[in-house]
């Protein structure tokens, strides 16, 4: 191969490349918010969002934009990532038309009289309204036009390509031949960072008659495994939801990859009865965007039954550690089925999120005065505490003794006593401006005497303490008393004018819902402590 034909090869590839990546930023730039208007509107069903993926990607011509906007979905709560999987596959099946593109058009096309002018154009109207739509499609245009001078200077490339690639050595030796192809496009991909672009080269081989339509295909299934690469160095580091998503790009690439592999002779002569049923022609690289599809078909149809089983396998992998903690260590179906058993467990889930709670508390009343950061882990609280309503849901309630009845109602009130406090609790960190800005003042000794004591009382109120204890009535009365005192000495010093009225309301606020909060968790702590069944009306709050 000489310079001047590797230089070809080189530049065809990276001008296919680049006029791919203008492309796919000017449609994106000119959809606008149509892609998260489609994808949050039309995923209720799984074939809604097979179509919408589908779409979408067709009309953005990037499957990657599309997979990482339906993570994004599913992090925000709008799809769930059952949902987003079939978005995934859709993304994955639109993202052939670049293929038809290229076949229909791209070999069609004279370059001095379509491709160049679509860049003059392109260019023109990005220049002339760079912030505007008209710009982003004019860098759209801009490149779809370098696409296809990519392709031409590829066509021109392989145009001789049996006197410099000796791919009839390669071809023609049965299953040696289709795996090195396989292996040879998957290689293809992972260099260049782009199926497409591989596509693009398998395309024009095979146009040219350098690669016969077997080898060719074979290429393209390798194309198509070697993007779960990209997948996968995506995923290093990435949240649990696009992991989870990587990892259903890549068993769909895969598993489509054998299943296309092991049934090549089969796909390749369904490509030529359907080419001849929609008179195609004999254009070998409409055959191959024809195989493309197709293969990609049969991976849709062979995980329509699979779809849901994938969910729940991703699902319990690659968790964060809050979704780990918001999973129920005590609660089972089977002791659901015998009252007794399921109140004393529903009593010790209720301890973890007792636990939760207060720690919550207390991380946020460090917030209040500048303390050191506390752990705090009362994000997985509402996700436990549904876990517990359904758990009270499925008890069976037939055989259940008085006794039990109460002991089950009074552990739903602690639940509840435990969700407010969680509900709250922000609004305690809401006066931390204000509390830096006292200094050293008389008013800020008040302040930390009071969060010192309130402290000393949430970490008896934490039912995962060892000291795990009510207050007593002294220590109730005491903390009553700082708080009267503080409030007092708020409402005084707004009134002199040391501390401005927004500061003194935000500090009262704070102040309030911490009342408020350990108020809550004693009443809490008094129903766990009880004797089972042996709280009282007034102890219970």
């Amino acid at each position: 191969m000489s310079a001047e034909e590797a230089g070809l090869i080189l530049g065809g590839i990276g001008l296919f490349l680049l006029g791919m990546m203008l492309m796919t930023d000017g449609l994106k730039a000119a959809a606008g918010p149509l892609l998260g208007n489609v994808l949050a509107s039309s995923t209720q069903t799984r074939l809604r969002g097979l179509a919408s993926g589908l779409f979408v990607t067709m009309l953005v011509q990037s499957s990657s934009a599309v997979t990482i906007a339906a993570i994004g979905f599913v992090n925000a709560g709008l799809l769930t990532f059952g949902q987003s999987l079939w978005v995934i596959f859709g993304s994955n099946l639109g993202s052939t038309m670049t293929g038809w593109l290229v076949a229909l058009i791209g070999f069609k096309l004279k370059v001095e009289a379509a491709a160049l002018p679509l860049i003059g154009i392109g260019m023109c109207l990005h220049i002339s309204g760079p912030n505007a739509r008209r710009g982003a499609l004019g860098q759209a245009l801009a490149g779809f036009g370098l696409l296809f001078l990519g392709i031409a200077f590829l066509q021109q490339a392989f145009s001789d390509a049996g006197q410099f690639f000796d791919l009839g050595a390669w071809s023609g030796h049965g299953l040696r031949s289709i795996v090195g192809f396989v292996l040879a496009g998957l290689l293809l991909t992972v260099l260049m960072q782009s199926s497409a672009a591989s596509m693009a080269v398998a395309l024009t081989l095979a146009e040219a008659g350098a690669l016969p339509l077997p080898e060719a295909a074979a290429a393209v299934i390798g194309s198509n495994v070697g993007t779960t690469a990209t997948a996968l160095i995506a995923a290093i580091g990435a949240t649990p939801d696009a992991k989870r998503a990587a990892s259903a790009h890549i068993l769909f690439n895969v598993l489509t990859g054998i299943v296309a592999f092991v049934l090549l002779p089969v796909l390749i002569q369904a490509v030529a009865l359907l080419g001849d049923a929609f008179d195609l022609g004999p254009s070998p690289a409409v055959s191959l965007a024809l195989f493309h599809t197709i293969f990609n078909l049969l991976g849709v149809a062979l995980m329509w039954p699979l779809g849901d089983r994938l969910a729940v396998f991703l699902k319990r992998r690659f968790r964060t550690r809050e979704e780990e903690i918001s999973r129920p260590r005590f609660l089972d179906r089977n002791v659901a089925s015998v009252p007794s058993l399921a109140a004393d467990a529903l009593r010790r889930e209720l301890v973890r999120v007792g636990g939760m709670a207060v720690g919550g508390v207390r991380a946020r009343l460090g917030a209040l005065t500048g303390a050191p950061g506390r752990p705090d882990e009362s994000a997985a609280l509402p996700a436990l505490a549904r876990a517990a309503a359904d758990f009270v849901t499925r008890v069976h309630r037939g055989s259940m003794s008085a006794d039990t009845a109460q002991f089950l109602a009074e552990l739903l009130r602690v639940q509840r006593y435990y969700e407010t406090c969680h509900e709250i609790a922000p609004d305690i960190a809401t006066g931390h401006a204000t509390v830096a800005a006292l200094g050293d003042s008389p008013l800020r000794h008040d302040i930390l005497g009071l969060t010192a004591f309130a402290e000393t009382l949430l970490v008896r109120l934490d039912p995962e303490n060892e000291a795990f204890a009510p207050p007593d009535e002294a220590q109730a009365e005491e903390f009553e008393a700082r708080y009267q005192h503080l409030k007092t000495a708020l409402l005084t010093a707004g009134a002199c004018g040391e501390i401005d009225i927004p500061a003194m309301e935000s500090l009262t606020r704070s102040f309030s819902t911490l009342r408020r909060v350990i108020d809550q968790a004693a009443k809490a702590a008094r129903l766990l402590a009880a004797p089972r069944g042996g709280a009282t009306p007034a102890t219970a709050g």
